[in-house]
């Protein structure tokens, strides 16, 4: 009995294996699988075996041959099957990346952000249908809701780009509050869009979504993700990122091996700045997946399509990414960029399947993520947004 189910087994494994690329699959004929990986991963040693060569084959060829910085995990039934670090913290130094180090999320932080603005909703603290205007003193854009700030249908401008555009003093850094006091005062002077006319990817709405769980909590925004988020899942290595923090979080790099500078955009919080690792991002998506941290109503809300003006599977929700297929499946993801930082927090929840990609030197091979959903599942995925 034991042989026909391992023989069904690998047949469906090859099944799903069937359109992985042809060369990540080569590359992994000849990997080496550590021998407690079944144990550990509490998958049947076939299964456990088929995703650790398919991710190094992936691995080999996509992110070590283009010098990847950085860490990745890839984990099935919230278990991790592969795990890597590679490179150094500093460029140069042999301070090796490893477990607890901390990576800038750039876009993934906007996963929390998103959640912490649907926690207060799901607790009655905020109506995310209300205009923003309630939470925010001054704010001068009727029809902009909190729900559109979520899900990019504002119709607001860019601060990363408007600001310096019209006229802000590179040499000051801004705020949050700054971001606010700018969109009021200048509004004269900006394009601004129809609210929820159509979707419009946009930093300005996470920005503001920060500041608004500031408001309603009456914490800070780093106070309130550590007591909400961080503490009670043990992500011991995530945080906010706070002014005077520069010359101790992990710095990012080009292509080119060269240091990024920080720059007048780097205090603002929200759409970017929390750091965190791997096997933090992990318990992030397992307590997400498995319920418990929040009602049903409320991931069902967030992971909801909001934006159907074109065709195809590709939409938003409330702070993630989404395929949507067909028959209903879906991909929950969100990638990031900022600086020389790449990041990539996939989930195929109906796969039970996580990837997670973190790296601080510019590398757009991190993207090419999308190439291993088919080692889970039936996927044609080509995420490679922000």
């Amino acid at each position: 009995m034991k042989n026909i189910i391992s023989i069904l087994l690998l047949t469906v494994l090859a099944g799903c294996f069937a359109t992985t690329d042809k060369r990540i699959t080569d590359k992994a004929k000849s990997t080496q699988v550590p021998g407690d990986l079944a144990s550990k991963s509490g998958l049947p040693s076939a299964e456990a075996e088929k995703y650790y060569r398919v991710t190094q084959g992936f691995y080999d060829l996509y992110l070590k041959k283009s010098g990847f910085n950085g860490a990745m995990i890839v984990a099935k039934n919230g278990q991790i099957v592969f795990e890597k670090y590679a490179g150094s913290k500093h460029i140069g130094q042999r301070d090796s990346i490893d477990a607890n180090t901390p990576f800038h999320l750039a876009s993934v932080s906007k996963t929390f952000t998103g959640m912490a603005t649907l926690k207060l909703w799901e607790e009655g603290k905020l109506d995310i249908n209300h205009e923003a205007s309630v939470y925010l003193q001054g704010f001068n854009y009727p029809g902009v809701t909190v729900k559109s700030l979520l899900n990019h249908r504002s119709g607001l401008p860019n601060y990363v780009h408007v600001m310096e555009e019209k006229g802000w003093d590179r040499k000051i850094q801004v705020t949050n509050g700054d971001v606010l006091n700018f969109l009021v005062t200048r509004k004269s002077d900006l394009m601004v869009g129809r609210p929820d006319r159509n979707f419009s990817y946009c930093n300005t709405n996470y920005a503001l979504l920060a500041l608004i769980v500031e408001k309603v909590s009456g914490k800070s925004f780093d106070q309130y993700l550590s007591e909400s988020f961080f503490k009670p899942l043990g992500m011991d290595h995530s945080f906010v990122f706070q002014p005077g923090m520069e010359d101790s979080v992990l710095p990012s790099y080009n292509w080119k091996n060269q240091q990024e500078a920080f720059t007048y955009l780097d205090w603002v919080y929200g759409d970017k700045n929390i750091y965190s690792t791997p096997r933090d991002m992990l318990k992030w998506a397992n307590a997400l997946d498995k319920g418990g941290l929040f009602k049903k109503e409320t991931l069902d809300a967030a992971y909801t399509g909001y934006s159907n003006e074109k065709p195809g599977v590709k939409n938003y929700g409330l702070g993630w990414r989404l395929y949507i297929y067909p028959d209903n499946r879906k991909i929950i993801y969100h990638n990031g960029w900022w600086h020389g930082n790449n990041t990539v927090f996939t989930r195929l929840v109906d796969d039970s399947a996580t990837v997670i990609i973190l790296g601080n030197k510019f590398n757009k091979r991190i993207y090419d993520a999308k190439k291993l959903y088919t080692a889970f599942g039936a996927y044609d995925a080509q995420s490679g947004e922000d």
